[in-house]
């Protein structure tokens, strides 16, 4: 547990920094979503290689290997000089989370006996829960008595206490000289699109969406995921077994689970980010604004899971989905002037959303596959949730980088010589900097460059706007899939 809720904490404090390391490397949003996007996509790359580190080394020794190479990352993170080593440490971080996660719920899953295994689920769970709702919090409190490295120092004395515990309590085995079969072309394809795919979605906007470099990252990585999907097909050992989705059942979960990972993880970027970037909040009053509506999943998941007991999972999921809607509806209409208490009453129903939404899918999603393919269809989903939350979070962001400028053109535009309401603003601006000591030489120069950044803060606002709006019309979306899951209530295959 103390290992599962550190992995998921690094995930979150991050969040309330990325204002403090843009301003520290010089880079753009693009970039700084990256280090979330990167951790989960590496993440994705530990969940399929969780079950074969396990079966060479046992639980301990996988455990302790993969918890130190999880604080090397932190400590790489927290001391980074460039931007290049601060994105390598954390993705040195989600690997090693990804192979974490799984393996702590098995254990813990595996240590109770069956009778109790219902509570140590339900305990895991909340420990899951927990750990994200206080993550950007106890980020903001770093940031605020000390700077944003230490946001990635959190981690390292519950990283440490984890090892100790681990080689102290978690079972072992003798090591295995007869290494398993494992898909290292699946594996190398999977890390080659995800790699050429991100970098491309996050560069576009700098280097030109039509540039050689842009272009043959794309190919290159479509390509790959192309040839990933084919070879899943055929390997002898797949990563991802297809078979499962034969079901179309399944396969709608599945996309379900790929837009709520989408549309939650890149709210928890683009909240905290935006009430900073545009309102002027400190990082420990952003972490305070997200904590309330964190905490409230310790109601939500089990009310969620109550209603799911005597309601179709379909009705649930869309629930869900449509609570999503009008969280993002609201989200469309921030501004400057949004108080704190709106805010956070709205994160109520992203948090609501995903509560009808993450626990049903994956119940709906294994039952829609044979028992003999129910592990197979776990790591499945799940992969595609951390791909949704990956590719979503770039997407998005992406989108939003280019409406940012569109709508500072068309501000600009609007602005020009003769408009009396802009020689309005500038005069008055001229005067305010005459009445506080500015040289006449100065003052034109002044009052211009507050113009702009007065311009550039409402393109930036309706830029932000746009990206809520798109995650409105993702959750949308995902009726088509929830629909399918009403329609086909087919058996579950027989031997795949």
């Amino acid at each position: 547990m103390v290992g599962a809720m550190t992995v998921v904490l690094s995930m979150t404090t991050v969040n309330v920094a990325f204002p403090d390391i843009m301003g520290a490397f010089s880079i753009g949003r693009d970039k700084a979503q990256l280090l979330s996007s990167g951790y989960l996509a590496a993440m994705t790359a530990g969940m399929v290689s969780a079950a074969w580190f396990i079966s060479i080394l046992g639980e301990r020794r996988t455990y302790a290997v993969m918890l130190l190479i999880f604080i090397v990352g932190s400590m790489m993170s927290g001391i980074a000089e460039s931007e290049l080593a601060l994105n390598f440490g954390r993705l040195m971080q989600g690997m090693a989370a990804g192979v974490i996660q799984p393996l702590t719920m098995a254990v813990t899953f595996k240590v109770f006996p069956p009778h109790r295994r219902g509570t140590a689920m339900g305990l895991y769970s909340m420990g899951i829960v927990l750990a994200p709702a206080v993550g950007p919090t106890l980020g903001g409190i770093a940031i605020e008595l000390f700077n944003w490295r230490y946001v990635f120092f959190l981690t390292l004395p519950t990283s440490a206490i984890a090892v100790l515990l681990g080689f102290l309590f978690m079972p072992s085995k003798k090591f295995d000289k007869n290494i398993p079969e494992f898909d290292f072309l699946g594996f190398a394809l999977l890390c080659c699109a995800l790699f050429n795919l991100m970098l491309a979605l996050s560069s576009g906007q700098r280097e030109g969406w039509s540039s050689d470099y842009i272009v043959v990252l794309f190919c290159i990585g479509s390509g790959s995921a192309l040839a990933f999907i084919i070879w899943e097909h055929y390997a002898p050992n797949p990563l991802m077994n297809m078979q499962v989705f034969r079901s179309a059942r399944f396969s709608s979960a599945c996309i379900v689970a790929f837009f709520s990972g989408c549309i939650f993880l890149t709210s928890t970027f683009l909240i905290p980010v935006f009430v900073q970037e545009i309102q002027g909040y400190t990082p420990l009053r952003a972490g305070y604004l997200l904590m309330p509506g964190g905490l409230s999943l310790l109601l939500f998941f089990p009310l969620a899971g109550r209603i799911s007991d005597f309601v179709p999972a379909h009705v649930v999921i869309a629930t869900g989905l449509l609570f999503y809607c009008v969280a993002f509806a609201l989200l469309y209409g921030v501004d400057v002037n949004t108080p704190f208490w709106t805010f956070v009453f709205w994160t109520f129903f992203i948090r609501f959303g995903l509560a009808c939404t993450l626990p049903v899918v994956n119940a709906t999603a294994l039952k829609a596959v044979p028992p003999e393919l129910v592990n197979q269809a776990s790591g499945s989903i799940n992969l595609l949730r951390q791909l949704g939350a990956a590719f979503g979070m770039n997407c998005v962001v992406a989108y939003m980088e280019v409406r940012i400028p569109f709508h500072g053109d068309a501000f600009t535009a609007m602005h020009f010589k003769d408009n009396s309401a802009s020689a309005e603003m500038l005069e008055s601006t001229r005067r305010l900097l005459s009445e506080g000591g500015v040289s006449v030489s100065e003052q034109s120069a002044g009052a211009l460059h507050f113009f702009g950044e007065i311009l550039y803060a409402q393109a930036s606002t309706l830029g932000y706007q746009d990206a809520f709006l798109t995650l409105g019309l993702i959750a949308f979306a995902g009726l088509i899939p929830v629909w399918i899951l009403a329609r086909f209530k087919e058996q579950p295959r027989k031997g795949g």
